[in-house]
């Protein structure tokens, strides 16, 4: 019996396998970085303070819990290769830790020409803008005694680094053991759990490969502009208000027109739930992959040669864009 439950298990591990060499292979594979819980860097003392628009905010620290917490180390980089068992990409927390520390705050830099005025970014914003993971593996963990022997307790939640939305979870606790070093703590309780973890992560892929990845976009206006999103400018023999023009290029171009303008009034328009195409085809025949930069570039393009629109494209994570009308 436990042979055929083992041979069952491998028999999954390959077709999985399979199934991700075949479907990513269409697209950009999406990218996976393990990341502590803000719960286990809080409540261990790795965390920072910082001032984002006059309002104090506390962040998990990633670097001091990886400089000085070495069963963190040693966890993360076996929940790494179980992942990378199961033919995923990953990126590495602590090199990208690193990346971002040679960098200049680009809020810092990002200033309107108007009135310099700047636009805040949390470290947690900068984090995911660098790295460019598509899911975050939000990972809790204590190691317990019973005994002489130790035992795991985890939390393991699979979140969409574009929407911050839980796509897949698991939890549990592992054996007790006299010896286990606490990353094969970590496998032990984990691996029995992975199959159902990672069906939600296909589901959330397949999803996405089918209608689109989902993104927020806001569309503002500089204070120094002399038009707003209720002016109106010709579109073939009609005249149209800019925020009509600028909703019918995302039906246009969305994913089966889907989108969701939740807010809006002459300065600004805040759409959620936009759903952008993971691929395209460039001008020269070339299928290319999508992010919410692509996406918003085109239709920034769109309104320089449309309208003579001048504006000013600013990331805010991977997720998230603002378009900000009337100058650079």
């Amino acid at each position: 019996m436990l042979k055929i439950k083992q041979m069952k298990k491998t028999i999954f591990i390959v077709l999985f396998s399979l199934i991700s060499v075949f479907v990513f292979g269409q697209a950009k594979k999406p990218t996976i970085m393990v990341i502590p819980s803000d719960q286990y860097c809080l409540s261990r003392g790795f965390k920072l303070t910082f001032q984002n628009q006059g309002s104090t905010q506390t962040l998990p620290d990633y670097k001091t819990a990886l400089q000085t917490d070495a069963d963190l180390r040693l966890v993360i980089t076996k929940m790494g290769q179980i992942m990378a068992d199961r033919g995923f990409p990953l990126k590495d927390l602590e090199t990208e830790l690193k990346n971002i520390s040679q960098e200049n705050a680009e809020s810092s830099l990002l200033t309107s020409t108007s009135s310099s005025a700047p636009l805040a970014e949390t470290p947690i914003d900068v984090l995911k803008r660098t790295a460019k993971a598509d899911i975050i593996l939000d990972l809790d963990f204590e190691i317990k005694r019973q005994g002489p022997e130790r035992y795991i307790v985890f939390n393991l939640k699979g979140l969409d680094a574009y929407t911050a939305k839980q796509i897949s979870g698991v939890a549990g606790a592992g054996k007790p053991s006299t010896a286990a070093a606490p990353e094969l703590l970590l496998e032990e309780a984990v691996i029995s759990q992975m199959d159902n973890f990672n069906s939600g992560l296909m589901r959330h892929f397949d999803d996405m490969f089918k209608n689109g990845r989902e993104v927020k976009i806001q569309v503002k206006v500089w204070s120094s502009w002399e038009s707003n999103l209720e002016t109106e400018f010709t579109v073939g023999a009609e005249q149209k208000e800019l925020t009509t023009i600028i909703e019918d290029w995302f039906a246009e171009n969305s994913v089966s027109g889907r989108f969701n303008l939740s807010d809006g009034t002459e300065t600004f328009m805040k759409l959620e739930q936009v759903r952008i195409p993971m691929m395209k085809t460039d001008a020269n025949g070339r299928e290319r992959a999508v992010d919410t930069r692509t996406f918003v570039n085109d239709l920034k393009k769109y309104l320089t040669d449309k309208f003579k629109i001048t504006s000013k494209l600013y990331l805010r994570g991977l997720g998230e864009a603002w378009l900000i009308l009337g100058e650079k």
